[in-house]
Parts: structure tokens; C-alpha cells; sequence
């Protein structure tokens, strides 16, 4: 069937989280911690969600016969900071799974500092790839992939960040020229016990986050 592609407007937003609370669990860091499970609320990832669809940089996949949407790009902006400032916040949160998972991700991002790195203030970060399990292997990801890209330049980023839990958004970000600025594997992660952390299940053995240099529209002339 066939696709429209656009931007997430506010009237939207809901829709798109009920999309994720079915879709999202399957990500494979989430599977093996159980921060969201398959169709309920889950308040602590989705309090995200609502603030990265704020930025009102994300963009979806509408099935055109039944107007639902087959996939969305959550794309947010990350600025200096936000990561120190975040795992502050961090500390009053009482949920080990959360902290799992959001302790791996800015405690990698704050060790690579990819602000200093490309001398930045700011980066276009696809923060979530999702696509309706009836609707893959379609091309979708690589779409809301080059449309999010677009978008980075239109609004003059130079630098476009991944974070790629997933083997299949490696394969994506790969094929569209991100190169891997850190790789991590799950299996190193052991907790007190010597008990892995993150039991992710193969094929999705690393975390990688990934970046692209964007010519930004701005500099143009």
C-alpha cells in the first residue's frame, strides 16, 4: 500500500504513542530490561516521547488507504549539558530498569562528548525508529531516515546522531552513510553478581551510536 509522509502535528501525538506502546517493546535493549511491555502505558519512556514530539522535528509514516500510521522517526535536539543534566535527574528516579537503560545511554554519550568533538552546540538526534511490524521490510526506516536527515539540514544542524540499539537500525544508519563513533557490547555489562545486564538477544549484540556531518541548508551561498 502506498505511504504519505509528513510531519507529527500536536493532534497527532497521541496516536503515535499508542503506536509505540505496541511497537517500541521489541527494541532489543528494551526487551531485555522490560522498562515498556507490549500495549500499556509506560509512563516513564513516554514522558520522553511527548518531549521529543515537541521539537516538532519528527516525522511519519501514514498508510494512505487507512490513514494509521505505519512508522515514526522521533527526532529531538540534544544541546550541551543535557546528558550531565539527565543523569542528575536520574538519581531521583526510583525504576532499575529506566536507569538501565538511560544510564547506558548518557553515560556513553557523556564519555564521547561529540559536542567538543565537531565543535557543536547542538545535534539532530534520532532518538526512535519505529515501524509497524506489518509494515516492515518495505523501506520505511531507510525513509524516515533520509526525511529526518532533510530536516537536520533544513533547520541548520551539521551533525545528525543515532543512537542504535539495534542491529536492523545499524544496517539503516550504515547504508546511509553514519558512520559508528562508539560501539559497546552488551555481553561486557555485568552486574554485582556477575550476571550479564543486558541478555539482548542475538542478532543484536552492540550498541552503537552513530553520526553523519550534515551540510546544513544555512551555510549555503
Amino acid at each position: 500500500s502506498k505511504m504519505e509522509y509528513g510531519p507529527i502535528p500536536s493532534s497527532k501525538f497521541d496516536e503515535v504513542i499508542q503506536h509505540l506502546r505496541h511497537n517500541f517493546p521489541d527494541e532489543p535493549l528494551n526487551a531485555s530490561v522490560g522498562l515498556c511491555v507490549h500495549g500499556k502505558p509506560c509512563e516513564l519512556l513516554e514522558h520522553h516521547d511527548l518531549l521529543t514530539l515537541q521539537d516538532g522535528l519528527s516525522v511519519m509514516a501514514l498508510d494512505k488507504a487507512t490513514g494509521e500510521i505505519a512508522g515514526v522517526a522521533l527526532n529531538g535536539i540534544a544541546r550541551r549539558g543535557d546528558v550531565e543534566k539527565a543523569l542528575e535527574d536520574m538519581k531521583s528516579i526510583d525504576n532499575i530498569k529506566y536507569k538501565r537503560i538511560f544510564g547506558l545511554l548518557n553515560n556513553v554519550n557523556k564519555t564521547i562528548d561529540l559536542f567538543s568533538k565537531y565543535n557543536v552546540d547542538k545535534i539532530f538526534e534520532l532518538r526512535i525508529l519505529s515501524v509497524d511490524s506489518r509494515f516492515r521490510g518495505k523501506g520505511l526506516a531507510k525513509e524516515l531516515f533520509l526525511r529526518s536527515e532533510l530536516i537536520a539540514e533544513e533547520h541548520g544542524f551539521k551533525l545528525v546522531k543515532v543512537d542504535a540499539t539495534s542491529l536492523f537500525t545499524q544496517k539503516v544508519a550504515e547504508c546511509l552513510g553514519f558512520i559508528v563513533e562508539k560501539s559497546v557490547k552488551y555481553g561486557d555489562y555485568k552486574d554485582e553478581n556477575g550476571q550479564k545486564i543486558y541478555d539482548t538477544k542475538s542478532p543484536h549484540d552492540y550498541y552503537k551510536v552513530m553520526i553523519k556531518l550534515v551540510s546544513s541548508k544555512q551555510n549555503v551561498g
